[in-house]
């Protein structure tokens, strides 16, 4: 019963506006039929000026509908039996007690409004005019019943698509986060990959300086220079893995990279997308590895996501840059007016914006005339050289 009243929205000054014209409307109308009366029947001047008065205090009464429903309700039916003024103020809180739906109370407010009613009706004697008025009444208090549990049926179904609404948002965002959390995963398997590569070469090149003692002094300045690029490497890789540890030891196969993009455009084109690629990359041996799958995941995926939202159309790949300038990466392909998200909807987008961010990169992706762009940047530094590489 409780759970009812929380569904209450909030009056606002034309809602509270609304009900008092609700209440006077009424009253204006017994108050012409109580002046035509009084017109014509002078002696009934004091019992009309009792009615209006009477009138007047539910009407004062009536501020207390919310906060005392049903003491409001049962207060303004009593002075029904003695004001046809007080009808306008008592039906106004007759159903505001109804939209509570407490059967307790409104049940008992109910019997007492139609005895008032039968009262107030046969004050002057039973005759026609009385069946009539009874009828009457009886058939706008049962209207009243009706419309008050009508409006607290549009209540309860307003709360619950609210509540079906903030659900909806909730698991969106849980989708969100378990999309984000496995991209995580996925990407510090990557780099436990990478890095146990590369610190095997770290420890197969430092045990030859150690226990190799027939090797040239050129030799050991090319192995040296060698610890340092994969040690320099080893550290940008370790930047992106933020503390992820990998959970399981099965091995992978090996990631794509760049160099696999050509093999993956012509995959698609096989299966029937139409792409357009303009590859200006320069100097792409010197991309680092890492960079290379980062690059692959986001044309990937941005395929994919051109197949499901603009299937039949023509995708266009540019893809440029070089050493220090880093690596630019745009796909765009028309946007259907209309279509909708599916189940897990951009949540490839959301895996691919945590990727570039862990790589140190931006990802943006909007719809600009007609055409969903999306536009990947990507750090690539420039090849480094020890200035003192040259002293033997």
């Amino acid at each position: 019963m409780h759970a009812h009243t929380e569904n209450r929205p909030p009056l606002d000054r034309p809602g509270v506006a609304l009900r008092y014209l609700c209440a006077v409307l009424p009253m204006l109308f017994y108050g012409v039929v109580l002046a035509v009366i009084v017109s014509q029947e002078r002696d009934r001047l004091s019992a009309a000026l009792v009615d209006v008065g009477l009138g007047l205090i539910g009407l004062v009464l009536m501020r207390g509908r919310r906060r005392r429903p049903w003491q409001t309700a049962l207060a303004t039916a009593l002075l029904t039996a003695f004001s046809t003024t007080a009808t306008g103020p008592a039906q106004v809180a007759y159903v505001s007690l109804g939209t509570r739906r407490r059967w307790r109370q409104f049940v008992p407010v109910a019997v007492v409004s139609w005895l008032c009613l039968a009262v107030r009706s046969s004050w002057y004697g039973v005759n026609q005019a009385t069946i009539v008025s009874m009828l009457t009444g009886t058939a706008v208090l049962g209207v009243l019943t009706l419309f008050g549990l009508y409006l607290r049926g549009r209540r309860d179904l307003a709360a619950s698509q609210r509540e079906a609404a903030l659900a909806a948002e909730r698991e969106q965002l849980q989708r969100i986060e378990q999309a984000k959390l496995a991209e995580r995963v996925a990407i510090a398997h990557e780099m436990h990959d990478v890095l146990a590569h590369r610190i095997s070469l770290l420890s197969m090149l430092a045990g030859g300086l150690a226990y190799r003692t027939d090797l040239t002094a050129e030799e050991t300045r090319e192995i040296a220079l060698a610890i340092q690029e994969n040690a320099h490497q080893s550290l940008n890789e370790l930047r992106t893995v933020l503390g992820k540890l990998r959970r399981d030891d099965a091995p992978e196969a090996p990631q794509p990279t760049l160099a696999h993009l050509d093999a993956l455009f012509d995959e698609v084109r096989a299966a029937g997308q139409r792409i357009e690629v303009d590859d200006t990359i320069e100097n792409r041996e010197l991309l680092p590895p890492q960079t290379g799958r980062h690059a692959y995941r986001i044309v990937q995926e941005a395929l994919t996501n051109a197949r499901k939202h603009a299937p039949g159309s023509r995708v266009t790949a540019a893809l440029g840059g070089r050493p220090g300038d880093g690596l630019r990466i745009r796909v765009s392909n028309p946007a259907p007016y209309g279509t909708a998200a599916g189940p897990g909807g951009r949540l490839g987008l959301v895996g691919l914006a945590e990727r570039t961010r862990m790589a140190g990169g931006t990802l943006r992706h909007a719809t600009r005339d007609g055409r969903f762009i999306l536009d990947a940047r990507l750090p690539w530094e420039a090849a480094h050289r020890d200035s003192t590489g040259d002293r033997g």
